[in-house]
């Protein structure tokens, strides 16, 4: 059994994810023990739960301790992967796109489909919002051969959630996962975005959108931001606004008492500082990619502009139960190259 420390590194719930998707990938039991340890609320939380049960369900775990809200310490016990159709209702605000970092892996290779309906939060803090998964993050994973397919059907914010999202998702095996190579400054052209509030009044997302789109324009990008407005919602309140360019990114979320147009700058800024780099895809899609390049045949080569705590615990994780290598090499002033040969 493999014996996973979760403090260490990042010290949150990407531990979790990475560990429980790659133990039932390889076969491998695993104890994870001070789970978010250093965190405000320490051990599991809701999302984390609902995560490890969807995996149970892929993965047919038959002894799984510890799973329970709160507890810091798990241990898992995997047995043959079978996809799955159901329904998983996360109760709260708490991520889908996080739960889907666990759960999509684990799918891939499953002896057929999974088809999963998700109700939970779309664009909260902390995670990575849905338009960003959807037009950055599956973008790449479409790179590597992979069929993963997600609708969304509502948003959901913090606190309510209600968000509702389905995922398709077909195995692996028959594609052979690549490696993702990326190695130029990345794509051009102008810049997406979609600029969205539920249960507030049209003018947020709209001004939002303009802000974003002022600041883009200043530093020499073309942008195309649609919004998307639902004045009356009884599910959830919220906005944020996303924004992306091939493989980087910008968001920022809407808060109380925080003005729509420094949303939309902080967003702007978010993703010029990325375009800006020499780097290849943004620092949010390198750390979560991390799985899959240990797991595809052949080589990757990605460049990042920063090596940020969650890359470095994902690689730390990842090689624990794969024998993979990861090679971190400074180039220039800016940028570090991820390779795995």
């Amino acid at each position: 059994m493999l014996e996973i420390d979760g403090s260490v590194g990042e010290g949150g719930g990407q531990i979790i994810r990475t560990a429980i998707a790659l133990a039932a990938i390889t076969g491998n039991e695993v104890e994870i023990t001070n789970i978010r340890a250093n965190r405000p609320k320490p051990g599991l939380s809701a999302q984390h739960v609902h995560a490890v049960k969807a995996v149970e369900q892929l993965s047919g775990g038959h002894h799984t301790e510890g799973l329970e809200l709160r507890s810091t310490r798990l241990q898992f016990s995997p047995a043959t992967l079978k996809g799955f159709e159901g329904e998983i209702d996360i109760g709260t605000a708490g991520s889908i796109t996080l739960l889907l970092q666990c759960l999509v892996p684990v799918a891939l290779f499953a002896d057929r489909d999974t088809k999963v309906r998700i109700v939970g939060g779309t664009d909260v803090s902390w995670s990575p919002p849905m338009d960003f998964h959807t037009n950055v993050f599956l973008a790449a994973l479409q790179k590597m051969g992979c069929e993963v397919h997600l609708d969304l059907k509502r948003r959901g914010y913090y606190p309510k959630g209600g968000g509702l999202v389905t995922v398709h998702v077909s195995p692996a095996q028959a594609q052979h996962m690549t490696g993702f190579v990326l190695t130029n400054g990345g794509e051009e052209g102008i810049i997406n975005g979609v600029s969205h509030s539920c249960g507030l009044p049209a003018h947020v997302a709209e001004r939002q959108a303009k802000a974003a789109e002022k600041v883009l324009n200043e530093a020499g990008y073309g942008a195309e931001l649609k919004t998307e407005i639902e004045e009356r919602s009884k599910w959830t309140t919220g906005c944020g606004i996303t924004l992306w360019r091939g493989y980087k990114s910008g968001s920022a979320l809407g808060e109380r008492g925080k003005r729509a147009e420094l949303v939309g700058e902080e967003a702007a800024k978010n993703i010029v500082t990325e375009l800006e780099s020499s780097s290849t895809i943004d620092v949010h899609l390198a750390d979560q990619l991390v799985p899959y390049i240990a797991l595809a045949e052949g080589k990757s080569e990605i460049k990042v502009r920063e090596v940020t705590k969650h890359l470095e615990t994902n690689m730390y994780i990842t090689q624990k139960f794969l024998d993979v290598e990861f090679e971190v090499e400074k180039e220039g002033k800016e940028v570090f190259v991820i390779r795995k040969e």
